[in-house]
């Protein structure tokens, strides 16, 4: 067998999982947007800080039952812990905090389009805190998604300067998410489930003070429909899909890259504004809007077309100059 098909068997054997791990993700992230819409909208449940709570304690308590159970497998809480996982937790407060200060300050489109730089800032920083390289067709896709945003908000240009610098914080933030857990998941290190207990442990505290200070927590307390039983039912459905996204985004960015899990995320996005064009009633048709739509969505596809046929996988500087001798021999 030559080197050339070896490294052609290599790539393909793990596709299934990196195709399975990207839909799970795409299918949680979706679901989560379905069920939360539901709950901060026909219910007018004014807490969402205090939502995310609920999702974190769902996190750690089914993974502590689990780890009980010896169904998953963690290192036990020792000194070296907050070191090992540092600086995940202060990235997800900040892009939790920098999240909700954006969205109030923008308007929709506007926000889509700002929210879209965290594909090329989670490039970037692979390549600085990874080490890892892209070809010129996966950066081609990756500035299609952000031409195609800034098309389909083309109508809408309106300027706030509070709000762009908090929604550009909350890029950096989500972009240094992907790319840090992608680095702390070293099965040798505290692995996928370490990673997302700890994280859920450190990051619930701050939340929790974040929820009183700003009186989201009394809200919640005071809410009118904690007798509802399908109130209660979506809230316990929110808080275990919390934890499955929290899940399948450590998942796909294991098995493919932090890039592709934000591409994913992306054409979620995409797929729910084609979904708004069929039912709701609120979106309003502009030409502009739906060529840039559809330059989102062929970026989105030809990406994923990429990443399928494995010319997507980060390669190190090392690795190709690596290849270099094989490729001539």
């Amino acid at each position: 067998m030559s080197a050339g098909q070896a490294a052609g068997e290599a790539a393909a054997a793990p596709a299934l999982p990196r195709v399975l791990s990207a839909l799970f993700y795409g299918t949680c992230s979706f679901l989560i947007v379905l069920v939360n819409k539901a709950l901060l909208s026909a219910y007018s449940f004014p807490s969402p800080v205090f939502l995310g709570i609920g999702q974190m304690a769902a996190t750690i308590l089914i993974l502590y039952v689990s780890k009980l159970n010896n169904i998953v497998h963690f290192p036990d809480f020792d000194k070296s812990i907050p070191v090992k996982l540092f600086p995940l937790p202060l990235i997800y407060v900040g892009n939790h905090i920098s999240g909700l200060s954006s969205t109030s300050k923008l308007s929709l489109p506007m926000f889509a389009v700002l929210r879209k730089f965290t594909i090329p800032l989670t490039l970037l920083l692979e390549i600085i805190i990874l080490g890892k390289w892209y070809p010129l067709s996966i950066i081609v896709s990756v500035f299609a998604i952000i031409l195609g945003a800034f098309i389909a908000a083309g109508s809408d240009l309106s300027f706030n300067l509070e709000g762009y610098i908090f929604v550009l914080l909350n890029d950096i933030f989500t972009a240094a998410n992907g790319v840090y857990t992608k680095q702390k998941i070293d099965p040798k290190e505290l692995g996928k489930y370490g990673v997302l207990f700890y994280n859920a442990c450190f990051m619930v505290v701050p939340t929790v003070i974040i929820s009183f200070s700003t009186g989201d927590f009394q809200q919640a307390i005071h809410f009118q429909h904690w007798t509802n039983f399908l109130f209660l039912f979506q809230f316990a459905l929110s808080c275990l899909l919390g934890f499955l996204l929290m899940y399948s985004t450590v998942l796909c960015s294991h098995y493919n890259s932090a890039l592709t899990t934000t591409v994913v995320g992306a054409i979620k996005n995409i797929s729910i504004a084609y979904i708004g064009m069929l039912i709701g009633g609120d979106y309003i048709f502009s030409v502009l809007n739906f060529i840039g739509l559809n330059i989102c969505m062929a970026g989105g596809l030809r990406y994923s077309f990429l990443t399928l046929r494995g010319s997507s996988q980060p390669a190190r500087p090392e690795d190709e100059e690596n290849a270099l001798p094989a490729s001539k021999s």
